[in-house]
């Protein structure tokens, strides 16, 4: 039978595939019990987990490098320990964080990228195979493994509901754990087993493999090429429109122009061996166009630059726009044959963004630093190695100011900087370190956010006569509401909550109605209305309100406050303590 001769064939890929590449199957291995775990007891091994992933993908380019420049079973073990020395090192840079940085985060994300591009590229290095086919295979194998491990998934956890409703119940882990081993485990592997030994295999099996479907033809031939031509005339047309002006100011239009050279490229590549009228003015057209595009988005981010510094981000645009150009210029002479110079060109790149000291990050670091230097130094604002707070910076360098303090803080470097004060906290302290509040641009004010006072919460109670909890939401009634009431030397007196027009004021009466004290519950709203949603807490002194006159005397503690800036309902709950004098 045609299928069961399949399903043996696609077993027997998969052993294939574990004996081929033992050790990235160890390491996948690996961080599927670590992710079990971390499943299992919910605690974070987020480190571990993305040491032994890094450690699969190191091990799979040590295993096409031994398959294409190496035939002795002792560089094979050499090569594997050159891999496992890595790994080992890279836990050991990143084992002493109490958590995983962004900028690790980001260095291992390009890593194995770099890692990813050399996987295709090194079996083909010198090979009457082109680098073509090999993307082309990869391409196929990534979306195959993909497509048929979701399969598999679904169908696993259709079984698994079906046991939960009809059975008995099982634990909600199951699902996560099912997806650990399938995505972790499986999906590597199947799409290890359909990566040709290229210099064992025979070419009409490489052919095979790197075929293109019909309908992956079709879609790329006449359904991409053609939107992006379209795409392409918009850009161009929006460029010479706004030339003068708003392009050199446009940010939004830079990750549309780096979206835009992935596309182009990733896509010369994918129909390099197609034939077609389509597929040949691509080729033709498309690299030389890509040139001034990515000149122009280079330029903009470069002005860009000038006031603000640079970030990891803005140098990784500008990183990728001089790849895209080389790229273009390449492409535009090189034959389809030579299309591997394209991913030696991105692991070179992406070696440089990573290692210092011509790195994303240091240069980011230090750039930031001395901008942030620079706009104090313009305002006098730096004094014996401490900052003097200045409430006179104009708008501009407010924004500035505030946009690299967030990044420096966002990125854990202002702990490096000897004069920011100790224990700086960017919520709490930036009015008082630099003399003026957060820069927010017209219409970028918070919305809504909520507040809670920060634990331990001390107060004084002595002298009070009662105390009562309740809540200000203002459009849960309309008139007078007793909250509650209470006596004192054989008088009642009551707690009151009165709203109208979307007021709501706390005041305390007699036995006879006659109003003693009230508390106009939106200045609690006011003072807090200003304040950042990311700043989340708020000290104890700051919650506390009162009230005080001959007759008696009102203490609102607030415990928690929500804003809504656009329909203002606004609401909080509070501690209210009441005396009579």
């Amino acid at each position: 039978m045609k299928w069961l001769k399949k399903c043996k064939d696609r077993l027997t890929g998969l052993s294939d595939a574990i004996s081929r590449f033992p050790l990235t199957t160890l390491f996948l291995l690996a961080a599927v019990l670590v992710n079990a775990y971390s499943i299992s007891t919910e605690k974070d091994d987020t480190k571990i987990l993305l040491t032994f992933i890094l450690g699969a993908f190191l091990s799979a380019v040590t295993q096409v490098v031994y398959e294409r420049f190496f035939s002795k079973f002792s560089s094979r073990l050499a090569l594997m320990g050159a891999a496992i020395i890595l790994t080992g090192g890279y836990y050991l840079i990143v084992r002493p964080a109490p958590n995983l940085s962004t900028e690790m985060e980001i260095r291992t994300v390009v890593a194995m990228f770099a890692l990813l591009w050399a996987f295709i590229w090194v079996p083909v290095i010198k090979n009457s195979n082109s680098f073509n086919k090999s993307f082309m295979i990869t391409f196929k194998s990534f979306f195959i493994s993909l497509f048929f491990s979701g399969i598999i998934f679904v169908g696993i956890d259709i079984i698994l509901v079906a046991f939960n409703e009809l059975i008995f119940q099982i634990g909600y882990t199951a699902y996560p754990h099912t997806a650990n081993v399938i995505f972790i485990l499986f999906a590597p592997l199947y799409f290890l087993s359909l990566i040709p030994h290229y210099l064992r295999a025979k070419d009409d099996t490489i052919d095979q493999a790197a075929h293109c479907p019909k309908f992956l033809e079709i879609l790329l031939s006449y359904i991409m090429i053609p939107l992006l031509g379209v795409f392409t005339l918009i850009l161009v047309v929006y460029i010479f429109k706004t030339i003068g002006g708003a392009f050199w100011d446009d940010n939004l239009l830079e990750p549309m122009l780096v979206s835009y050279a992935i596309t182009v490229i990733l896509l010369y590549i994918l129909v390099s061996e197609l034939e077609n009228k389509f597929t040949d003015f691509f080729r033709k057209v498309f690299p030389k166009v890509l040139i001034p595009i990515v000149l122009f988005q280079i330029a903009s981010s470069v002005i860009s630059l000038t006031d603000t510094g640079i970030t990891h981000t803005r140098y990784y645009v500008i990183l990728f726009g001089l790849f895209a150009i080389i790229s273009g210029v390449l492409l535009s002479f090189l034959p389809v044959c030579k299309n591997g110079v394209i991913a030696a060109l991105l692991i070179i790149f992406s070696a440089i963004s990573i290692i210092p000291p011509v790195d994303a990050f240091t240069i980011s670091r230090n750039s930031q630093i001395s901008t942030l230097e620079n706009e104090l130094l313009k305002y006098d604002m730096l004094e014996n190695n401490q900052i003097k707070p200045n409430g006179t910076v104009s708008e501009k360098d407010r924004e500035i100011i505030t946009e690299t303090v967030h990044y420096l803080d966002q990125m854990g470097y202002l702990k490096e900087i000897n004069w920011i004060p100790k224990n700086f906290n960017i919520y709490n302290d930036f009015e008082d370190t630099f003399g003026f509040r957060e820069y927010h641009a017209t219409g970028e004010e918070n919305q809504s956010f909520y507040l809670t006072v920060e634990p331990p919460m001390s107060l004084n109670i002595a002298g009070f006569d009662r105390f009562v909890q309740t809540d200000l939401y203002p459009f849960d009634h309309n008139g007078e509401k007793e909250i509650s009431h209470f006596k004192k030397e054989s008088k009642t007196y009551s707690l009151l909550k009165e709203t109208k027009d979307k007021r709501s004021d706390l005041k305390v009466a007699d036995q006879n109605g006659k109003e003693l004290i009230r508390f106009n519950t939106q200045e609690i709203f006011d003072k807090f209305d200003d304040y950042q949603a990311d700043k989340g807490t708020i000290k104890a002194e700051e919650a506390i309100f009162t009230k005080e006159n001959d007759r008696a005397k009102i203490t609102i503690a607030v415990q928690n406050v929500s804003i809504e800036k656009q329909t203002k309902q606004n609401n909080a709950v509070v501690f209210v303590f009441v005396q009579i004098k």
